[in-house]
């Protein structure tokens, strides 16, 4: 991930503070917060903010003003961004990817926090003791049960080169949800006769070396699991393996339309949607009575057709095409 350099971070935290919201009375403030750049992830603020302008709130009609912060990858800048719309007292909280979502928890207590693109409590380790999810915690969550269904596509599309199937992984140590994954996927590549090679990448700075020293070990299949380290240096991995011939496959749909072969997994505009329906219910009443963290809902099989046909992959019924 892309770190600010100090005095640009600085000059980002001051340019945000003086934007003071000066709240407008009656005009309800969300703090949406991103914790890096990323065209996928960017579906997923699209589809927040379309479930308010259905919900009725919309920034044209002036009933509602949307603070947006990317952090660029930066922990501290993400830090920064948080406790500066704690202090101004938003009225709620969306958070798009998982850091975003755990700063948001750190930081507050009492001011509704909706996530998406981020896995289930238990998952981000933020658990109270009697095993429940923060009381201000609210929003579209996702487990692991469907990547199940996304591996098992690569045996059903692809033959190996040699015997067994060998797919290539990229994780990254510091996402529990990256790490589960991967463990996930061991136990369930063993039951497919699949050998799986991981390599961690903590930095996508990092992507293109660690990609090649993967490809190095003749991968018949790249595996894209849930990892934001991943989404963020995609390209780059696209580009290496592409040059290798070597197919991507994902859980991820929204890699899928990035060059990926084929996904089931979920929608991410689709995602934010489903959160932002919840924010909008919220804002009605600003009251909580009703809502809960939900699983995402729409998960779809999709395929990219230029990179199926540079595979030579046939794509079976029930999979749509990504435009």
């Amino acid at each position: 991930m892309k770190i600010f350099k100090p005095l640009f971070a600085a000059l980002f935290i001051a340019s945000a503070l003086s934007c003071n919201s000066s709240k407008t009375p009656g005009v309800p403030v969300v703090g949406f917060v991103d914790a890096f750049e990323d065209a996928t992830i960017a579906q997923a603020k699209n589809g927040f903010v379309d479930a308010l302008k259905k919900g009725g709130y919309s920034e044209d009609q002036k009933n509602i003003r949307i603070e947006y912060r990317n952090a660029q990858g930066s922990i501290p800048t993400l830090t920064q961004i948080v406790n500066y719309f704690v202090s101004e007292g938003v009225d709620l909280l969306a958070t798009s990817t998982t850091l975003s979502t755990v700063a948001a928890i750190q930081k507050t207590k009492t001011i509704p926090i909706f996530q998406m693109v981020s896995p289930t409590p238990g998952r981000m380790k933020v658990t109270g003791a009697n095993g429940k999810a923060p009381a201000n915690l609210f929003g579209t969550m996702e487990d692991l049960n469907y990547i199940d269904t996304s591996f098992a596509l690569i045996p059903q599309l692809i033959k190996a080169k040699g015997s067994p199937l060998t797919v290539g992984m990229i994780f990254n140590q510091s996402e529990p949800q990256s790490a589960d994954a991967l463990e996930r996927i061991k136990g369930l590549a063993a039951k497919l006769n699949i050998k799986v090679i991981a390599l961690p990448l903590n930095s996508s700075a990092d992507a293109q070396l660690v990609t090649q020293a993967l490809l190095s070990k003749n991968i018949d299949a790249f595996f894209a699991n849930p990892d934001n380290t991943v989404f963020a240096a995609f390209e780059t991995i696209l580009k290496s393996c592409n040059e290798k011939n070597v197919p991507i496959f994902t859980s991820e749909a929204g890699l899928v339309q990035r060059g990926a072969v084929a996904a089931f997994g979920a929608d991410i505009y689709q995602w934010g949607y489903q959160s932002g329906v919840q924010a909008a219910q919220y804002l009605k009443t600003h009251q909580t009575g009703g809502l809960r963290l939900e699983m995402v809902k729409i998960r779809k099989r999709v395929y990219n057709a230029a990179a199926a046909k540079k595979y030579k992959i046939i794509i079976p019924s029930g999979f749509e095409a990504v435009k």
